[in-house]
C-alpha cells in the first residue's frame, strides 16, 4: 500500500535534501589536501573535487597551506609543516576508534584527522554541517571538536521488494514511491540514485544497510545466487561511503535454493548449505555485513518448524558467517498473529520478552537481536520494550520506524525525533541513576562487542524528493544524527536539518523548527488517546477505524465497553506484562495512581470517569484532545499557506498538498473517535461541542 504517493511526483531527478550546493560553498576555489587511501578516500577525493570546482585543487601535500586538510593520523608521521589546526587536530585524534575524528577550524583553515577513512568521511560531513548551521556559507567555520559515535551499529533496513505487478520494485510500508533498488525482479541497472542515497546516509553517520524486505518473497531469495553480481556492485557503492551491505534472507532458503528437504538447524546438510552460501558471498563481497532474518513471525518459516528455538536458528546462520566476520541480525518480532480475540490472557505485548528473555547469554557472539523500540508495533505511543532492557549478555539493536506506517504515512506531518529522544533517554532502571539510559546501556554493550546499537526502517522511495513529504526528510536525517549522538535534542537536530535544507530562508528557520517540533504531539492528540493505538483502517493503516482491529486475530485491542476502556496488563489482575520491567518501572506501571497518564490505557482498563493526573476525566480527555489536535492541524496548514513565495515552489507546493490532506484526516479522526466513545459511554462533552 503506497497511499502517501501523489501521482506524477517522480521526475527522474533527485532532491539533494540536506546536501545541496550551498553546503560546500565555503570550499569553492580553494586548495585542499587529502592524505588517505582506499575506496572511501576515492569518494572523498570526488567530493572535494566537486566542492572546490575548477578554480580549486585537491592535492596530497599539507605543507602547501591548503584551506582544508583531511588526513589519516598515521600518514601524517612523515609530513612536514604540521602546525596550527592540523597540529591540534592530529594531537586530539590520537587513540580514536576507526570512526572517530578530530576537527579544528580557525576561520581561515580547517583540518580533519582520523584513525581511519570512515572517520575522515564523518569529519568532512560534520564540517559541512557546522558551516551551514553557523550560517557561514562562504567562510570556513571556527570550531574545535573531537567525536566518536556513541553506538557502534547504526543501521538502515530497506523494506524493498524485488518486483511488483507493475514491474517496478515496491516498498512494503513505503509512502514515497517505488524502490530505488529494484525493478522488474532485479537490482536496477542505473545506480546513480543508490549512490546518492549512500551519500545521504553516510552524511549522518549510518554505517550499515540491508537492501531488501525482511519479508523475503521468492524472487528475493535468489539475491544469494543469480542476483549476487548485482548485490556485489551495490556493496561496492556503499563501501565507498563506509557502509556495510546486508541482505534479508529466508530461513527456508536451503529448501527454496538448495533443493534440500529441510531447513532444520540440527541437520548437517543444512549447516553445510549455509556455510557454502556464506563462502560464495564473501568471495564476491569480502566486506559483506551479513544477514537480517525474520523467522517464526507472521507466518515466516523458522526453527519452530523443527522443534528448535531461536538460539538454534540464529546460531546456525551465525556459524556460517563467523569465519568471515559477518553478523546475523535476528528480529524479535515474534508473537501469536492468530490470536482468539475472546482470550484476554494472551497478550501480544508480552510476546517478544516471553520468547527471548530466557535465552539471554546463549546466542553466538556474532548474533544481534533486533528488538522493536516498543512491545507492539511502532505505535504513536508505547512504553519502551522490556526486552530491550533485559538482554544484558546478548548483542542488541533497538529498531525504530522512520517510515510512518502508523504515524501518518508521510501524508500527515509527524516528526518522530521527540519520540525517539524519549525512548533513547529512557531511565532503564527507574531509579534515576546518572547515565542509566537505554542509549547508555546499548553503548556499554557496544564497547564490549561493537555489535549493539540502533536500526530503523527507511522512508525513501523514488519520488523526486525521496520521502514523499518534503518535511519527512527530517526523520531520515534525524535518525542518523541521534544514532551517532543520542544526547542531541530533537530541537538541535531539527535546527541542523532546517539550516541545511532551507539555507536561503534563515528568517523562517525557527518557524519551520516549531512546526516540526509540535507535530508528533498533535498527531497523538487526534489519533491515540492515553496509550491506546491500533484504531486504524486494517491493512492500509491510514485513517480511523476504531474497531478495525478489535475482533481480529492480530492481538491489537482497546476493549472499550459501556463502562470504560484500556487493556489490563497488570500482574495483579491482568496479563502480567507490567511485571516484565525492572522493579521500579513494574511498580509504577502496575498501579493507576502512579502510571503516567500518556500510558494509562496501555496498562489499565479504567472507567470513563477515571480522573487523570491532569485533572480531567478519561472521556473528557478524549473529547478535548481530538478537538484540539484537529484544530492544530488547521493552524499548521494556515501557517504553511502564509509562507507561499518565501520558500522554493516545489517544497511549498508539496507540503501544502499534504497539509490539506492532513486537515481532512484529522477532522475524520476527531469526528469518528469522539462519536464512537460518546455512543459507548453515553457521557456528553462538558463543553457542549457537537458529537455526532
Amino acid at each position: 500500500m503506497r497511499s502517501g504517493r501523489a501521482a506524477g511526483t517522480h521526475t527522474g531527478t533527485s532532491d539533494p535534501c540536506w546536501l545541496g550546493p550551498a553546503t560546500t560553498a565555503f570550499l569553492r576555489g580553494r586548495q585542499v589536501s587529502l592524505l588517505a587511501e582506499g575506496p572511501i578516500a576515492d569518494t572523498l577525493r570526488l567530493e572535494l573535487a566537486t566542492a572546490v570546482g575548477p578554480a580549486g585543487a585537491v592535492g596530497g601535500d599539507p605543507s602547501c597551506e591548503p584551506a582544508l586538510v583531511l588526513a589519516r593520523h598515521d600518514l601524517l608521521a612523515g609530513a612536514v609543516g604540521v602546525t596550527g589546526p592540523l597540529r591540534r587536530a592530529a594531537d586530539a585524534a590520537a587513540g580514536l576508534g576507526e570512526e572517530g575524528f578530530a576537527l579544528v577550524g580557525d576561520g581561515s583553515t580547517a583540518a580533519v584527522v582520523a584513525t581511519g577513512e570512515r572517520g575522515l568521511l564523518h569529519g568532512y560531513f560534520h564540517l559541512l554541517r557546522s558551516a551551514a548551521t553557523a550560517g557561514s556559507h562562504e567562510v570556513l567555520p571556527t570550531l574545535e571538536t573531537v567525536q566518536e559515535p556513541a553506538l557502534p551499529v547504526r543501521m538502515i533496513n530497506q523494506w524493498d521488494n524485488t518486483s511488483a505487478g507493475d514491474h517496478l520494485g515496491s516498498v512494503e510500508r513505503g509512502y514515497a514511491g517505488d524502490s530505488i533498488f529494484f525493478s522488474d525482479g532485479r537490482i536496477v541497472q542505473d545506480r546513480r540514485r543508490i549512490s546518492d542515497y549512500a551519500r545521504l546516509l553516510a552524511s549522518v553517520g549510518i554505517n550499515a544497510v540491508s537492501i531488501n524486505n525482511v519479508n523475503v518473497h521468492p524472487a528475493a531469495v535468489r539475491l544469494l545466487t543469480d542476483g549476487l553480481p548485482d548485490v556485489a556492485d551495490v556493496a561496492r557503492i556503499f563501501r565507498g561511503y563506509g557502509i556495510a551491505t546486508y541482505l534479508s534472507v529466508s530461513f527456508a532458503s536451503p529448501i527454496v535454493l538448495g533443493d534440500l528437504p529441510t531447513a532444520d538447524p540440527g541437520d548437517e546438510s543444512v549447516v553445510a548449505w549455509w556455510a557454502g552460501v556464506a563462502e560464495g558471498l564473501y568471495r564476491e563481497i569480502p566486506d559483506f555485513g551479513g544477514f537480517v532474518v525474520k523467522a517464526d513471525s507472521e507466518g515466516r518459516p523458522g526453527p519452530f518448524d523443527y522443534g528448535r528455538d531461536h538460539v538454534d536458528g540464529a546460531n546456525l546462520i551465525a556459524g556460517a558467517l563467523r569465519p568471515f566476520g559477518g553478523r546475523v541480525f535476528w528480529r524479535c518480532f515474534v508473537y501469536d498473529h492468530r490470536q482468539d480475540w475472546r482470550d484476554r490472557s494472551t497478550d501480544r505485548a508480552r510476546a517478544a520478552y516471553d520468547h527471548f528473555a530466557a535465552l539471554d547469554g546463549r546466542f553466538a557472539d556474532n548474533v544481534v537481536l533486533q528488538v522493536k523500540c516498543g512491545p507492539m508495533d511502532f505505535q504513536v505511543r508505547e512504553p519502551v520494550s522490556p526486552l530491550a532492557l533485559a538482554m544484558a549478555e546478548t548483542n542488541t539493536v533497538v529498531e525504530f520506524q522512520i517510515t510512518q506506517e502508523y504515524t501518518g504515512q508521510q501524508i500527515d506531518l509527524c516528526c518522530l525525533l521527540p519520540q525517539w529522544h524519549e525512548i533513547l533517554t529512557f531511565d532503564v532502571s527507574g531509579e534515576q541513576l546518572p547515565g542509566d539510559t537505554l542509549a547508555s546501556a546499548l553503548a556499554r554493550r557496544g564497547r564490549v562487542t561493537a555489535s549493539s546499537g540502533v536500526c530503523a526502517v527507511s522512508n525513501v522511495g523514488d519520488d523526486a524528493n525521496w520521502t514523499g513529504h518534503k518535511l519527512a526528510q527530517a526523520n531520515l536525517y534525524g535518525f542518523g544524527r541521534v544514532a551517532w549522538d543520542p544526547a542531541l535534542s530533537a530541537r538541535e537536530v531539527l535546527g541542523e536539518w532546517t539550516a541545511l535544507t532551507f539555507p536561503d530562508a534563515t528568517d523562517l528557520h525557527e518557524t519551520l523548527i516549531e512546526l516540526q517540533m509540535g507535530s508528533w504531539g498533535t498527531y497523538e492528540m487526534y489519533t491515540a488517546p492515553l496509550g491506546v493505538g491500533w484504531m486504524v483502517t486494517p491493512h492500509t493503516h491510514y485513517g480511523p477505524a476504531v474497531d478495525g482491529y478489535e475482533y481480529s486475530k492480530w492481538g491489537t485491542y482497546h476493549f472499550a465497553d459501556r463502562d470504560g476502556l484500556g487493556v489490563d496488563r497488570t500482574v495483579a489482575t491482568g496479563t502480567g506484562f507490567a511485571g516484565q520491567y525492572p522493579k521500579a518501572w513494574a511498580e509504577r506501571y502496575e498501579h493507576v495512581e502512579t502510571c503516567p497518564d500518556e500510558l494509562l490505557l496501555f496498562f489499565h482498563h479504567v472507567p470513563y470517569s477515571h480522573l487523570l493526573h491532569s485533572g480531567t476525566t478519561v472521556i473528557q480527555h478524549i473529547y478535548d484532545t481530538h478537538v484540539e489536535g484537529a484544530r492544530r492541524v488547521v493552524e499548521m496548514r494556515d501557517l504553511w499557506r502564509s509562507l507561499e513565495g518565501r520558500l522554493d515552489e516545489a517544497s511549498w507546493t508539496n507540503v501544502m498538498e499534504r497539509l490539506e490532506r492532513q486537515v481532512n484526516s484529522a477532522r475524520e479522526w476527531r469526528d469518528q473517535v469522539t462519536t464512537y466513545f460518546f455512543r459507548k459511554s453515553g457521557v456528553p462533552d462538558r463543553n457542549g461541542r457537537v458529537v455526532h
